[in-house]
């Protein structure tokens, strides 16, 4: 039977087979996404369904078309306090609620991962086709603080140095610098992407139950214990700073209007 939350999320089209392997396509409109309020959201619930599905053995999550994420699309304000908590309280939810799905997630990366590459490199395994890049895009270029969960993905893959080097000066890394690096595990043609993403999870797939289960389990404790410390801080900070950035021309520091 085909679970009811696969037509539930406007952006992201699934697939599971008679293994129980997973595909969480992430699109815009059936192409390449173009990331606005609903991908937020969608993400956010979604990863929570898809760890509450015990028929759901591995999962592949992959982009549309030529692009991981790496358009912009933002449709909602972000211009005051009440604006902002909808975006922490998705925020606290979406990371944590993709490494409580206990079982093994490859990442599949079909492109530019300039947006939100952390949903991708979190996975147990990542792949990149090799016309992939990886950046954090939406924050320190444009301004805002990387408080979102990237300042603690990239500094736990990077190292603590090159992670604040590539968050702060904007530093985009090619498929293959990602592999050097340690960021993805392995370098593909695009067309032998999602085939080697199918072989992996196979062979995860034919494990015991239990053991593939609680070595996701095992294998994401720390990652799940560095959100849990810094997360919400860090959203909070991110949500500071940009509501500081958008006040209208003319409020002093305390917020009321200069004369």
């Amino acid at each position: 039977m085909r679970p009811v939350y696969f037509d539930r999320y406007p952006t992201i089209h699934f697939e599971r087979d008679a293994q129980g392997i997973l595909l969480m396509r992430l699109h815009t409109n059936g192409g390449p996404v173009v990331y606005a309020s609903q991908n937020h959201s969608d993400w956010c619930a979604a990863f929570y369904e898809v760890g509450a599905d015990r028929d759901n053995q591995v999962v592949i999550l992959t982009g549309t078309g030529d692009a991981f994420i790496n358009r912009f699309g933002w449709d909602k304000p972000n211009s005051g306090p009440a604006d902002w908590d909808v975006i922490y309280w998705e925020g606290r939810r979406m990371l944590r609620n993709l490494l409580d799905i206990e079982v093994p997630v490859i990442g599949a990366v079909n492109g530019p991962a300039t947006i939100h590459a952390e949903l991708a490199v979190l996975s147990d395994i990542t792949l990149a086709a090799s016309t992939a890049t990886f950046q954090d895009k939406p924050h320190i270029p444009f301004g805002t603080v990387p408080g979102d969960g990237v300042h603690v993905v990239w500094q736990e893959l990077l190292g603590i140095n090159r992670g604040r080097y590539f968050l702060l000066t904007g530093q985009k890394l090619s498929a293959q610098q990602a592999l050097e690096l340690g960021v993805v595990n392995e370098v593909l043609p695009p067309e032998q992407l999602l085939p080697r993403a199918y072989e992996l999870a196979r062979q995860l797939a034919a494990l015991p139950p239990l053991t593939r289960r609680y070595s996701r389990v095992a294998l994401t404790h720390r990652m799940k214990r560095l959100m849990d410390e810094a997360l919400g801080y860090g959203l909070a900070l991110e949500g500071l700073a940009a509501l500081d950035t958008l006040r209208p021309p003319g409020a002093n520091e305390s917020g009321g209007n200069s004369k």
